[in-house]
């Protein structure tokens, strides 16, 4: 089974490309699935803010009982998890006893898809980010994890092995072919396969995301993708994929093209 969606819904500036001009907030959600067809989301602000139970309360009633959520992690469990001092990885069990808290209403209803980790380029692999992730799973208990990393370190056969041993997915990303970011590499560690496309835009450091993720894919581009994604799909139970590059609207426009090419 294969889900298509974008990384995020409520942009400003999705109103007259993606919306209709004069669309409420509060009837996008609604809109994004019953008008365009997409039933499965990434919700990003969680990045940024822990949310309450009510807020996804709110969004699944919004939705159909088979709509899925994939929650992105709260930065306090894969950015600020240092302390600034040592260096070393902090204990930040409350931070994830009250991120979980906030999932249980998708969990009850059986519309959390999983949990994306997406750790910055400065985690690299070694013995305290291996025990890091696998806390990080026990931690999550049933729920499903996958992992996005963003350097080229973490590729290598015992990365995969590990994720597997742990029960984790693995991310596989597109974006530009720049030195020491992660590749396209297609694999599936667990039940779950996921791609995200960032876009190729080779502006990407040191620049506002508006910039970064400023990226139409070409139709020839989004072709390119069918076969990887049909073979993690015969490796997994389902697969997710997910369009972040948002700018405008393009990851609507592209995640509906790439539907239809599925179809």
């Amino acid at each position: 089974m294969i889900k298509i969606g974008t990384s995020g819904f409520s942009f400003p500036d999705w109103k007259g490309t993606v919306y209709p001009k004069e669309i409420k907030d509060r009837d996008m959600l609604s809109y994004y699935e019953r008008e365009l067809g997409l039933k499965t989301l990434e919700v990003n602000f969680t990045y940024y803010t822990l949310p309450s139970p009510n807020s996804f309360i709110g969004m699944s009633k919004k939705t159909s009982h088979d709509f899925e959520f994939v929650v992105k992690c709260f930065k306090g469990m894969t950015h600020e998890i240092r302390d600034k001092a040592t260096k070393r990885i902090i204990d930040n069990r409350d931070v994830f006893d009250k991120f979980l808290y906030s999932l249980q209403p998708l969990v009850l209803e059986g519309k959390l898809g999983c949990v994306l980790a997406q750790f910055p380029y400065s985690f690299f692999p070694n013995s305290e980010s291996f025990a890091y992730l696998r806390s990080f799973k026990e931690r999550l208990g049933e729920i499903p994890l996958v992992v996005e990393f963003r350097n080229i370190y973490w590729l290598k056969d015992s990365t995969f092995s590990f994720l597997k041993d742990i029960g984790t997915g693995y991310c596989v990303v597109d974006e530009p072919k720049l030195p020491k970011l992660m590749p396209f590499t297609p694999r599936a560690t667990s039940d779950v396969g996921y791609f995200r496309m960032h876009g190729r835009n080779p502006n990407w450091f040191n620049v506002p995301t508006s910039v970064r993720y400023d990226y139409l894919y070409s139709e020839e581009e989004l072709r390119g993708f069918i076969q990887p994604i049909r073979e993690i799909e015969a490796l997994t139970g389902k697969t997710l994929i997910f369009f972040n590059n948002c700018h405008g609207g393009s990851a609507a426009r592209n995640a509906l093209e790439f539907l239809r090419m599925l179809s």
